[in-house]
This record gives C-alpha cells, structure tokens and sequence, in this order.
C-alpha cells in the first residue's frame, strides 16, 4: 500500500517552523513525526503539502493511497485501524479526519478542506495531535519515551565508560560510535538515547528523559533538564530545559534555554537567555501567524520559537514567550519584542529588513560546514518564505 501524509490547517498554527517543510518533518521526541510513520508502516510516505514546498516534499502516487494527517503520531492500535480501510472509506476522530483511502486520481485532486465521502468510521483509540508550536516540547517527554522502547527494543546498547557517574543505567541506550566521559548521566525516571556518533563531553550533567540523535554533541559542562531532544548534528552547551532542537543548529556556550523549540541552521549566540516563565506568573501567550495576534496557550511555561536559519548574537535576551521567524538575525541590548518576522535584522531598538541575497550568503557558508549545499530548490523556498512573510515586516 502507498501512504501519504497531508498537512491541514495544523500547518498554519506551527508557523514558523512550516514555513520550510511539512508538518511531518517536525521533531517530536527521537524521531520526526515521518520517521515515525516510516519505521510502523514499514515503509517510505510521501508528502502533500504547499505548493512551494512540493518540489523538495513530493507526494507519490499510485492505484490505491492511504492518506494520513501528518498532525498524528502514529502507534499501534490506529496503524492497524488505518490498514484496514477500504477505498472511498474516512477514519476519524471526533470530526478529526485521520485518514482515508482513495484511488490515484481522487488523491491527486485531494483537498482536506472539502473532503466529501460518506463512509466515515470512528477511531475508537488514542493519539497524539501536534496542534500548536508548544505541542512540540510539551509531549516531548512521551514522544521519547515511545521512541526510546520501539527503537531499542530486543537491542543491546553500547558499554558505557566506566569514567561516567551512571544511574539507571536499564534506561539508558548508546548507538555505535558515541563517545561519553566523565559524564553524570541520570534518566530520572525517564530515559537517555544517545545516537550514533554523538558525543557528550566531560563535566556535563544530565537528567532526562534525553535524545541526542546522530552526531550530536553536549558541550563541557553541558546541564541538560528533561524532557529535551538535541537533533541530528546539532551542538549544545550551558544550561537546557525541555527543548527541543530540530538539526543541524547550535547553541554552543553558556546561557539559559528552557521550553523552546529551536529549528534547523539556528545559531544561538554566547551568554544568551531566554525566560521561561512571567515574573506574575501568569499564562504565557504565543504569536499566531492565523490571526495575526497572540494567543493564549494554556501554559505556565513557555520560552522561545525560533524558525530555520535564524541567529542571535551575544548576550541577546528573549522574553516569555518570544516567536522568531526564519532567518531573523537578532542582536544588541534589550529585549527585542516578542514577535520578531522573518528575515528581520535588528534587536530592541528596532527591525530592518534582511536581504534575501544576504541571506543566500550566511546560509552558503553555514551549510558548507556541514557539508550540505545550499540549492536551488532551498533558495526558492526561501524566497516564497520571504514574499510570504513580507506582510509582517511592515
């Protein structure tokens, strides 16, 4: 069976982090949510999304297509419920479509906003729905968690270092080629995923649930609170608090970072904090690029959004609550406000626009160094970003 994942509406309320990709490329735990898709179907989904982003997500289509919200996590019971539609035939949940089954032409003319078939089935389970920006660190304790058990089970982890403090060392699993010393390691509970190649470096502290994926790095001295995801290639130091970093990005000193989500080639500068919690204590509220406003998330504890590409020099400090978008390059003194648009350039005495050829520059050099080349398919994205964003800078 060919399965396809398609973004909703969902897709607007994670904005900034879709601007660059669809909804099932968000990292929930050790996985993205596609991963996790793959690895339960045993097979590779597909993508239909935006237009502008369909040349690097394409969809694939064939005789028969189950189609899936990519807002989903999968797990047992609904993968099962999801096998067994027949064609023309929708499974939902209270008004939520999950999935539906439909033939090539039907998919390849597929709007979830007008979905008009009558076999409709209710999905009797359970499942997690990634709705909004701050769903993403606030169910990343579970999403380790399921992760941690699919991923490990019936394997047996690298020996650790005899140099490291270790607890719960049951909960506790290290792929091929990581290296670890003179580390406290504490799952607290939870659990600790170190992935392959990854490094945690002498004097770091960690109580979890923690994943670090492929080549990641903890810096010395790193203290890392659960429940906190460190993406594939990323480098990590100071002092972290459920967060989660998508790939490929770096906050490599000292400095607080606590119940954000960090997207990829983010550079997160020296010394720099971002609160967590409002001096009253009251709910934190979060940009909503729908509305144009902000709006309430239901949270005691909310820190920073920060979409691909974007930087912050030294020093920069982010209120509660704070929405960067995509390449935003922030510095200076101050707190800058807490909606900074996509590709502005400034701090807290004010914003100007950053070039889109600026931008193409720094991206060249960054990606270089992980050997990543910055393409014309990324640049188009990027450019439709810049014109879509543009309303906002005004």
């Amino acid at each position: 069976m060919n399965y396809i994942l398609f973004d909703n509406n969902n897709w607007n309320s994670l904005l900034p982090l879709t601007y660059t990709r669809p909804v099932s490329e968000l990292r929930v735990g050790i996985l993205t949510i596609k991963e996790k898709w793959n690895r339960l179907l045993n097979t590779n989904v597909s993508n239909i999304t935006k237009d502008y982003l369909k040349t690097k997500f394409k969809a694939k289509f064939e005789a028969e297509n189950i189609l899936i919200n990519s807002s989903i996590i999968p797990n047992l019971k609904l993968v099962e419920a999801i096998k067994e539609l027949k064609l023309n035939q929708v499974l939902e949940k209270n008004g939520l479509v999950l999935a539906l089954k439909l033939d090539k032409l039907a998919a390849e003319q597929f709007d979830f906003s007008d979905i008009k078939l009558s076999l409709k089935f209710e999905f009797e389970g359970e499942f997690t729905e990634i709705k909004n920006t701050w769903d993403i660190f606030s169910k990343n304790d579970e999403e380790i968690k399921n992760d941690f058990i699919f991923l490990t089970k019936g394997r047996q982890s690298v020996e650790i270092s005899k140099t490291n403090r270790v607890f719960e060392a049951e909960n506790i699993f290290v792929e091929q080629g990581a290296k670890i010393e003179c580390a406290i390691l504490n799952p607290s509970g939870g659990y600790i995923y170190i992935g392959k190649n990854a490094e945690i470096m002498e004097g770091s502290i960690v109580r979890g649930s923690l994943a670090m994926c492929e080549s990641s790095v903890l810096k010395l001295g790193a203290k890392i609170y659960g429940a906190t995801t460190i993406g594939p290639f990323s480098k990590i130091g100071g002092e972290v608090n459920n967060c989660v970093i998508t790939g490929y990005s770096s906050k490599a000193h000292d400095g607080f970072l606590g119940n954000s989500v960090i997207g990829e080639w983010c550079n997160i500068g020296a010394d720099t904090n971002n609160s967590n919690l409002k001096n009253n204590y009251a709910e934190v509220r979060l940009w909503d690029y729908g509305t144009g406003r902000f709006a309430k998330t239901g949270l005691q504890f909310c820190g920073l959004i920060m979409g691909d590409h974007s930087k912050c020099g030294i020093n920069t400090m982010f209120n509660t609550g704070t929405v960067v978008g995509v390449s935003a390059n922030i510095y200076g003194s101050g707190f800058p406000r807490n909606f900074i648009p996509s590709f502005s350039w400034g701090g807290a005495s004010g914003f100007t626009e950053y070039k889109i050829n600026k931008v193409f520059e720094v991206a060249e050099i960054v990606m270089k160094r992980r050997n990543i080349d910055l393409d014309q398919t990324e640049k188009d994205i990027l450019t439709h970003v810049f014109e879509l964003s543009q309303k906002w800078r005004k």
